[in-house]
């Protein structure tokens, strides 16, 4: 989706004109395959690395614009949301010490990245999320003002009909909906390409499809989002729904998403793939085309198939079909997109390694995929090592069973390896990052299970916003030294530096665990909850989470007062007859100076939070008494000499 400039996308004539350009790309595609026109007989490899921009708090920050003015490098480019960063590698060819040559390209990309964003008063990060995300950073003002990502938003939403809507369940639960595509930059990733042959591409691409989970299985690191514990791989479930332009009707009806692993094995050729995406979504992007492809190739010159591609960057397979040009040369490649962004470079490293080994050496040891394993055992695989790391279970070769620690130690990373040898690549570099690999599946320690273990080890001390700011921190900080993964220590609660920067807002320590009534309810029921949870206030909201009212202790007390009810004595007073309906509220971004200016000039102990006309939590005076006592804690240790 390299195209910048994109004309109006709702002229009928536009759309059409593009939809003839795409169908004749795919026609002359065909006849280059036909013809033997692609680069063949040689391997080339490379990656793109994506990162976030955090500010010195460790959270998000939109300066990707301010970073790529100072870095003036055409290596990098934009993402999405204005808190990404895209770094393009050169292609190596597959040989040799290719594979140290791309750590310190990688490497050298990284540092001025991190040179830029620190001069700038912030810092990046590789995490597949960022754990300090909140949804509040997911508006449009934080999309990259570049008029394709604005269309694609605008085209994905038409196509939905609707906002997106999200479920995601892993140790807790997600279910939340957003009105844009924004959601997806909160995924940034680690996508490797491995450059093959026409006629060898149908089985490469399968296999690709069969080894993609065991590697995932080995590579993930992304099982925070929102401050819920999710998938070990969350990335693979949010980005399906962030982008899903299925309407009702359509998913109903079993239409697949735009984000998938695929139903089947190929059959013959890359053409099944770029012709079942023409088929099966719609234009969603379209630009002017400078010169029908037949001409190029009636002159002996490689079609630039821009209509082809620009259409095949709005269709999202986890192991992706690319059609590329490289020093005058046409070719193709496979490009897979799940490996996610950090921890470290060398982690990266020893994932891309572990991948192209399995790529250089699976064929031989299976032959074809499709006869020894069934294509949905790959993709229930895939989803596997998505949501359990290298605790999943997975259905290999011949229907055998394993876990996903003992097929890749006892499998994969031999076969892994002899692929490596059989091209030449540099022994030492095998071992080093087969090493590594093989040390992390063998401690069992991936960066997810390194940042779970990290906040359980946090034991729920401090607010939510602090041990996520610590975490984030922590990963920052381990980055920079480049030790893999699995040597890393735990996170610690005061990583992050001062505690103040995690009571500046309303919602970095407000009550979500809200327990509520609805104005039909009897006011037993406020009552009883008031009792059994040892609060003052209950929140009155309707069907739809809207704040409505609030009931309080004294209003309860006030009722028994007036002798109107008593406990058990069978009269029915509601809820609605006491609430109180004008009720003062902030929102989870409201200064905590002012919450308390507010208490104090409304005389009121609570104040329900609200968002999007949305109960979304509470916070009452013993909260800011909560707060007043950490703050204090937390300086008179900073004043204590060491």
């Amino acid at each position: 989706m390299g195209k910048q400039e994109l004309p109006d996308q709702g002229d009928p004539k536009r759309l059409s004109a593009f939809m003839k350009a795409l169908l004749a790309d795919v026609r002359a595609l065909e006849r280059m395959i036909d013809e033997d026109r692609l680069e063949s007989g040689i391997r080339r490899i490379g990656a793109e690395q994506e990162m976030f921009l955090i500010d010195d708090h460790c959270r998000p920050r939109n300066m990707a614009l301010e970073v790529l003015e100072r870095l003036q490098s055409s290596a990098f480019t934009t993402e999405l949301a204005q808190f990404n960063l895209e770094t393009n590698l050169s292609p190596q060819v597959f040989g040799g010490d290719c594979l140290r040559r791309m750590e310190t390209e990688l490497r050298e990309n990284l540092l001025k990245a991190r040179t830029a964003a620190e001069a700038l008063g912030g810092g990046i990060v590789l995490s597949g999320i960022l754990p300090t995300l909140k949804k509040a950073d997911l508006s449009l003002d934080s999309m990259t003002p570049n008029p394709r990502y604005r269309r694609l938003n605008d085209a994905m939403s038409a196509l939905r009909g609707g906002e997106f809507q999200f479920l995601i369940k892993g140790i807790d639960e997600l279910e939340t909906s957003h009105d844009n595509v924004m959601l997806e930059s909160c995924n940034t990733s680690f996508q490797v390409h491995f450059q093959v042959g026409a006629q060898e591409f149908a089985k490469l691409y399968n296999l690709a499809q069969a080894v993609t989970a065991p590697v995932l299985a080995a590579a993930v690191n992304s099982p925070l989002l929102l401050g819920r514990r999710l998938w070990h791989e969350t990335r693979v479930a949010l980005f399906q729904q962030s982008v899903d332009a299925r309407s009702k009707t359509h998913q109903t009806r079993g239409l697949r998403p735009r984000v998938s692993f695929g139903d089947h094995w190929l059959d013959h050729s890359v053409m099944e793939i770029f012709r079942e995406d023409v088929a099966r979504f719609r234009v969603v992007l379209a630009t002017d085309i400078d010169e029908d492809p037949e001409p190029y190739l009636a002159r002996g010159e490689v079609p630039p198939l821009t209509a082809l591609r620009l259409h095949n960057g709005t269709v999202y397979r986890w192991n992706r079909a690319c059609y590329g040009v490289h020093q005058g040369k046409a070719h193709l490649r496979i490009e897979n997109r799940v490996l996610p962004a950090g921890p470290t470079v060398l982690d990266e490293m020893a994932n891309a390694a572990f991948f192209f080994g399995l790529m250089s050496a699976v064929a031989d040891e299976y032959g074809d995929i499709r006869k020894v394993m069934e294509f949905d055992a790959a993709k229930d695989n895939f989803h596997a090592a998505a949501r359990m790391g290298l605790r999943a279970q997975f259905r290999w070769i011949h229907g055998r069973e394993f876990t996903a620690q003992s097929l890749i130690l006892d499998h994969l990373l031999p076969l892994a390896r002899q692929g490596l040898q059989s091209h030449t690549i540099e022994q030492r570099d095998i071992d080093r990052y087969l090493g590594v690999l093989e040390d992390r599946v063998r401690s069992g320690r991936t960066g997810a299970q390194w940042m779970l273990d990290s906040i359980a080890a946090m034991k729920g001390q401090g607010t939510e916003d602090l041990r996520l700011r610590s975490l984030t921190h922590a990963a920052r900080e381990r980055q920079k030294v480049g030790d893999p993964v699995h040597t890393w220590h735990l996170a610690e609660l005061d990583e992050s530096g001062s505690w103040k920067h995690s009571y500046l807002q309303v919602g970095q320590f407000m009550t979500t665990d809200l327990f509520t009534v609805q104005p039909g309810d009897v006011v037993d029921l406020a009552a009883s909850l008031m009792d059994w949870r040892h609060i003052r206030h209950v929140p009155v909201e309707d069907n739809e989470g809207r704040l409505v009212g609030l009931v309080s202790h004294r209003s309860l007390l006030r009722l028994v007062g007036q002798g109107l009810t008593q406990p058990g004595d069978g009269r029915h007073v509601l809820v609605s007859d006491i609430m109180k309906r004008n009720v003062v509220t902030v929102t989870p971004q409201t200064p905590t100076l002012e919450a308390i200016e507010r208490m104090r000039a409304h005389r009121v102990g609570c104040l329900p939070v609200v968002e999007d006309d949305r109960l979304v939590g509470i916070i009452t005076e013993r909260d800011l008494i909560n707060v007043s006592a950490e703050l204090l804690e937390a300086h008179l240790r900073e004043a204590t000499p060491r």
